[in-house]
């Protein structure tokens, strides 16, 4: 398993407001790696200023795909939303 592409979201998201965006990842972690197609990893990375949603993926298409998907754009944006401050950065990087 060699993560050649990773899809990263930085997020503002409050310290009040961290637990429910830590169920929307543990909620969905599982269901990403079994179902999304070329999806390898799911890391949720925390500091003090924000909150990062990393995943590795077997290609920049499959990252890309992943943010049109329906478990993206139905449950885990949906979920995830009303916790922001700010709208969120993505950004994709090709890994070599």
């Amino acid at each position: 398993m060699k993560v050649n592409a990773y899809l990263e979201i930085t997020m503002k998201i409050s310290e009040a407001n961290r637990p429910a965006a830590a169920k929307v990842y543990t909620d969905y972690r599982g269901p990403f790696l079994k179902e999304i197609p070329g999806a390898l990893t799911k890391e949720l990375l925390i500091r003090g200023e924000d909150v990062q949603g990393l995943h590795g993926f077997d290609s920049v298409e499959d990252a890309e795909a992943y943010l049109k998907s329906k478990m993206f754009t139905d449950d885990v944006f949906v979920g995830l939303k009303p916790l922001w401050s700010a709208d969120p950065e993505v950004r994709i990087y090709s890994a070599v």
